[in-house]
């Protein structure tokens, strides 16, 4: 129990200290807005990239994951809750599934 207490301490730090050394160097640097503004969109390009090929291959059937993510585009468009977001798509899915 006691190794496995120091193996979880162990991992913790190792995960924090490349997330926190980059934010003690960097503190004080002034970014310009253009970099800043391009910086902001890193986010949700990678989540968008992590995201898009799970869609296609989250089914046996291409024709009813892309119904399905078009869905929980258009859910995600109009702002909604992300847990109707994803209930969405999966409904998406099962109607496709269900009457083709």
């Amino acid at each position: 129990m006691n190794s496995l207490i120091l193996l979880v301490l162990g991992m913790a730090i190792v995960t924090y200290i490349p997330r926190m050394v980059p934010m003690v160097i960097f503190q004080n640097i002034v970014l310009p807005p253009y970099l800043k503004r391009f910086l902001e969109f890193v986010p949700y390009s990678v989540l968008g990239a992590l995201i898009f090929p799970s869609i296609l291959s989250s089914t046996d059937n291409m024709g009813s994951a892309i119904f399905g993510g078009i869905i929980s585009i258009i859910l995600a468009l109009f702002n909604t809750n992300i847990i109707f977001v994803v209930l969405g798509g999966i409904s998406g899915v099962y109607l496709w599934n269900l009457f083709i």
